[in-house]
């Protein structure tokens, strides 16, 4: 068995313990895998935006959880949001290096998710057919 190294709770904190229910890496996956944190970070790879671009480009999000999801993404340090101090304001975002990084990564599983929805689908339909 191999020997079992003690660390520190600052160490566990710091590194994550995502089975955990005290992880706080937990907030991040949220922030990172929830359908609007997924398509934010979909579109920003391919560019800067403005908010009202932002909601355009993603069908059905509203103004409020597209901003919790911004402010959201941004305190986890995906995100930048520049102000320009001009009248009307004018607020762009973009994705940080961390940003793209991570991006990358949730693309690879949308696009599997897209890519492989058929059998996804056909797997569903199965089940509920023979849930019945």
């Amino acid at each position: 068995m191999p020997e079992m190294k003690a660390r520190s709770l600052t160490d566990i904190v710091r590194r994550g313990e995502l089975m955990s229910v005290d992880c706080p890496s937990r907030e991040v996956l949220r922030h990172v895998t929830n359908r609007w944190g997924v398509l934010v970070l979909i579109v920003l790879k391919y560019g800067t935006y403005r908010f009202s671009e932002l909601r355009y480009q993603i069908g059905g999000v509203s103004e409020r959880m597209l901003a919790q999801t911004l402010q959201a993404l941004e305190a986890d340090g995906f995100v930048d949001r520049v102000s320009h101090p001009v009248v009307p304001p004018h607020v762009e975002y973009s994705l940080t290096s961390l940003g793209v990084e991570v991006a990358d990564r949730v693309q690879a599983l949308a696009d599997w998710i897209e890519t492989n929805f058929p059998l996804i689908a056909k797997e569903k339909a199965l089940r509920a057919a023979t849930a019945r």
